[in-house]
C-alpha cells in the first residue's frame, strides 16, 4: 500500500510540471490564455499554433505525456479508494471535511496503532509538524517545523487542511488571521496541524469504542 501511495504521489505531480511548460510555447506565439489554455477551445488553439520543428515536437510529446498520465492516475485513485474503504479506520477519517481516501489511507499507514501515541502532541511531533522553539530572556520564539516525519503525509495534510477551510468558516477565519499576521505557509501548516489532531482523536475515540477481542481460553 505504501508503494501504491508513493507511486501515485510521484505521478500526481507530473501533470503540473508538464502543464507549466506548455504555456511558454503558446506565449512564444503571442497566445496567453492562462487556465483557459486547458479548456477544449484552448487545447485546440494550442495544437493549431505554427511552431518550429523542435518546438512542435516538444508540444506533441508533452501533450501525449499529459494525456497518458490522466487515465493512469484515475486507475491509481480507484485502487487507493478501494483500499481505504476496506479499512474501518480510514473510513472514519474520511468523514472529516477535506479528507479523501489518499490522505486517510496515508494517515492510517503512517501512524499505525493510535494507542502508541499518549497524546496529540506526541503525534504532531512524530509527523514533524511541531514548530521549533528558540526561547531566551523570558521570550518564546517559534520557528520552522521540525520536518522529522513523513514528508508525503505532511504534504497531504497541508492540502487537506486547506481544503477543509473551504467548508469550515471558523477554520477559514483562523487561516486568514494567521496568513495576515505571519504568512501563507505558516497558516497552511497550522491548518495541517489542526487537522492531524482532529484525525488523531477520531481514531482514539473509534478504538476506545471497539470492544477488545478475546481469544478462546484468554482471561477476562
Amino acid at each position: 500500500m505504501w508503494q501504491l501511495l508513493k507511486h501515485r504521489n510521484k505521478l500526481v505531480r507530473m501533470p503540473t510540471s508538464v502543464k507549466n511548460q506548455l504555456p511558454f510555447l503558446a506565449m512564444s506565439q503571442g497566445v496567453c490564455r492562462k487556465k483557459k489554455l486547458w479548456s477544449a477551445r484552448g487545447r485546440a488553439e494550442l495544437e493549431g499554433l505554427s511552431l518550429g520543428p523542435w518546438a512542435s515536437q516538444r508540444r506533441q510529446e508533452l501533450l501525449e505525456l499529459l494525456d497518458g498520465l490522466e487515465p493512469r492516475l484515475e486507475e491509481l485513485n480507484e485502487a487507493v479508494k478501494a483500499e481505504a474503504e476496506r479499512r474501518p479506520e480510514a473510513t472514519e477519517l474520511m468523514k472529516h471535511k477535506g479528507v479523501g481516501p489518499v490522505t486517510a489511507l496515508a494517515f492510517v499507514l503512517t501512524i499505525g496503532p493510535v494507542q502508541r501515541f499518549t497524546n496529540s502532541r506526541a503525534l504532531v511531533s512524530y509527523l514533524g509538524l511541531n514548530p521549533g522553539e528558540d526561547s531566551s530572556g523570558g521570550r518564546q520564539r517559534l520557528g520552522h517545523i521540525s520536518k522529522q516525519g513523513n514528508e508525503m503525509l505532511r504534504w497531504l495534510l497541508v492540502e487537506a487542511g486547506h481544503g477543509a477551510a473551504q467548508f469550515d468558516p471558523e477554520l477559514r477565519r483562523k487561516y486568514q488571521r494567521l496568513k495576515f499576521r505571519r504568512s501563507g505557509n505558516v497558516a497552511k501548516v497550522a491548518l495541517a496541524r489542526h487537522l492531524a489532531v482532529g484525525l488523531y482523536w477520531t481514531l482514539r475515540q473509534a478504538s476506545s469504542a471497539t470492544p477488545p477481542v478475546r481469544t478462546p481460553g484468554s482471561p477476562r
